[in-house]
């Protein structure tokens, strides 16, 4: 028998399950290097549509893991030493999480958990994990590749539109019962005939600059390697091999890039400062791809117009943490990948990788990050080790 302990989000304040808005969702399935994704064996355990990203939902998991016999505890309670993570965590073979709510695989913790063989992202981004300490005990890191996409692109299309519209504070206003037109559009503009700089043009970004196309931006695209030639051509992107050189006449910058340890505040004050002033700064990759104060100088001295962000650390991010009042923010929780759609897609492939490791088969290939010792599939893609 195997102990899986899963860390997921609580549940709804109102109390699960919720209310849906629909009755369905669209079936729209995920592709790997032009295939579909693997697809787990018999039921799912759950109705697509269904909230089963927070604790009650369970991924949907339960029925499965016990019909196997196996242990299986779900909970929120994941930080300090008194949590039950800690708690349960030296017994666990697998631990499986959500970058929404991570449970942070430290150095210390993967020490502490001598029975642990495979540390499961629910969803897409496993930096949560200490890749380095993971290689060298030998657990396997996977993660559902692709699952989100998507829904993280969306996300980031609204947050441009949001921030470059003055939506925010526009909806502020007529929600305290006022009709400031004056005020909601002071800081209003077009998007049309912007520069929009994408840094890191995979999965989501590319998805990004796909769907930014309609709008009549001028699309620019930084990363290590250049897309295809044919991918150029039809959406017009620039490519740059120097982000400072990009970043020097963007309108809009968007992060969307992995981090590890050359990518943490890749965005810096002396990166600020090289943006030209009215910038608009999203982030959907990771919160430690910016310096966080560099962000707050920057926006307090008016040189970036506006910052939108999904991601923070630590996560859930406290009270007092600076970035929920800084002025001229799009900032909402790490909600972006877990829409009600994603879930679907994010559970389904957890489950699919978890039979692949209680029935002994190859896990897809694309869906790993480490594996034997080493980055393995898309984490030698995406990933450094220290």
């Amino acid at each position: 028998m195997s102990t899986v302990l899963c860390v997921l989000y609580p549940d709804p304040q109102s109390g699960y399950p919720p209310v849906y808005a629909r009755d369905e969702i669209p079936e729209v399935p995920w592709y790997l290097n032009g295939r579909p994704a693997p697809a787990p064996q018999g039921p799912l355990g759950f109705k697509p549509g269904q909230l089963v990203g927070c604790v009650s939902g369970e991924l949907g998991l339960r029925s499965y893991l016990e019909s196997l016999g196996h242990e299986f505890i779900v909970t929120s309670d994941k930080d300090g030493e008194q949590s039950e993570f800690e708690k349960y965590l030296p017994e666990a073979e697998i631990v499986i999480s959500q970058p929404f709510w991570p449970a942070y695989l430290t150095k210390e913790r993967i020490a502490k958990a001598s029975k642990l063989k495979l540390a499961l992202t629910a969803g897409i981004g496993s930096d949560h994990v200490d890749l380095q300490a993971a290689a060298q005990a030998h657990v396997t890191v996977a993660e559902v590749t692709g699952s989100n996409s998507i829904s993280v692109a969306e996300h980031i299309v609204m947050m441009v539109l949001s921030q470059v519209r003055n939506y925010l504070p526009a909806h502020g206003i007529s929600t305290n019962g006022v009709w400031n037109i004056a005020d909601c559009v002071e800081r209003g503009y077009d998007v049309q005939g912007m520069k929009y700089g994408a840094v890191g043009a995979g999965r989501i970004g590319l998805a990004v600059l796909r769907r930014l196309k309609p709008f009549d931006l001028e699309l620019h695209y930084y990363q290590r390697h250049p897309l295809p030639p044919e991918i150029e051509k039809e959406l017009g992107l620039t490519f740059h091999s120097d982000l400072e050189s990009m970043l020097s006449d963007i309108d809009i910058v968007s992060l969307q890039i992995p981090l590890y340890p050359s990518t943490e505040n890749l965005l810096d004050a002396e990166m600020f400062s090289k943006m030209k002033r009215g910038t608009y700064v999203i982030n959907c990759g990771r919160a430690k791809l910016v310096d966080r104060d560099a962000v707050m100088q920057a926006l307090d001295s008016g040189h970036i117009a506006g910052y939108a962000g999904d991601v923070w650390f630590p996560e859930p991010a406290p009270l007092e943490h600076p970035w929920r009042t800084m002025r001229f923010n799009g900032m909402t929780p790490h909600i972006s990948g877990t829409t009600l759609s994603a879930q679907a897609r994010y559970a389904a492939g957890t489950l699919d990788i978890l039979q692949c490791y209680f029935e002994e088969r190859p896990i897809c290939e694309e869906y790993l990050v480490v594996d034997g010792g080493n980055l393995a599939g898309v984490g030698a893609q995406s990933y450094e080790l220290k």
